[in-house]
């Protein structure tokens, strides 16, 4: 049986001013499937992640989501249909946890009771206890609690598609692990779409289901984790050293 395609990019040039930020873009993302966008600083990751929620329109080919062009998308609509996590989680402090996990069911109508249920089910999920964390504040939580409770809010009214951009990029490496094992286990749950900017290639092997390596703005490999180490590209074997030297260190 064939995959369900949730995203495409059909020869997707996105050219502001002179040069472009990312060149002939295409590849397509399977429902279910998490997608890395590895790369360095600078590479189009960001760029990219953009293109699907209609943050930026190409400037050449097409980006569709759900068989359906952006173009052609209410961008509201759009942008309701995807959760959205970020590293600076963009949470509203003078919202308390619960009232920053419902905003988006809030704004699709949902009745209070059904809200509180979902961000009850939400917290439960993440880790938080609704009893201890709903009535807190951004600034009485850990940086961990906080980018858990970003997730939360991204999966809020239950989208099919999550982007992700560097969301445990600003964490200290253990809250990072727990963090990124956290993930693997909600996306085993839920099934969810995931596409996933890193620059972190440890972060993309534990993560991804597939990386799309990109480089100065186009895609130069897209593959499993086991078929990047066997990749000649040079980029890719710069990210392969990177892993190479942290597997040499013994304690």
């Amino acid at each position: 049986m064939k995959n369900e395609i949730a995203v495409e990019f059909d020869r997707v040039t996105y050219c502001p001013s002179d040069r472009p930020l990312v060149s002939n873009l295409n590849f397509t993302v399977d429902r279910g499937e998490v997608l890395i966008l590895l790369g360095r600083s600078g590479s189009g990751k960001t760029t990219t992640m953009k293109l699907i929620n209609n943050l930026l329109v190409p400037t050449g080919g097409e980006v569709r989501v759900a068989g359906i062009p952006t173009t052609k998308w209410n961008p509201i609509k759009l942008r309701r249909q995807i959760g959205y996590a970020i590293q600076e989680i963009g949470l509203f402090p003078h919202f308390t946890v619960e009232r920053n996990i419902g905003l988006v069911p809030f704004l699709e109508g949902w009745k209070p009771k059904q809200i509180k249920t979902r961000v009850g089910e939400l917290l439960h999920l993440v880790g938080l206890p609704p009893e201890r964390f709903s009535d807190r504040y951004p600034h009485e939580l850990s940086g961990g609690q906080r980018q858990r409770v970003g997730v939360a809010r991204a999966l809020a009214a239950d989208p099919p598609l999550l982007l992700m951009d560097e969301p445990f990029g600003a964490l200290d490496p253990i809250t990072r692990l727990e963090m990124q094992q956290e993930f693997r286990r909600l996306q085993a749950q839920l099934g969810k779409t995931v596409i996933f900017v890193t620059h972190d290639i440890q972060e993309a092997f534990i993560l991804g289901s597939r990386i799309g390596l990109l480089d100065r703005g186009e895609v130069v490999f897209l593959g499993t984790p086991s078929q990047f180490l066997e990749s000649q590209h040079p980029e890719a074997r710069a990210f392969q050293k990177c892993l190479q030297t942290l597997n040499r260190f013994e304690f």
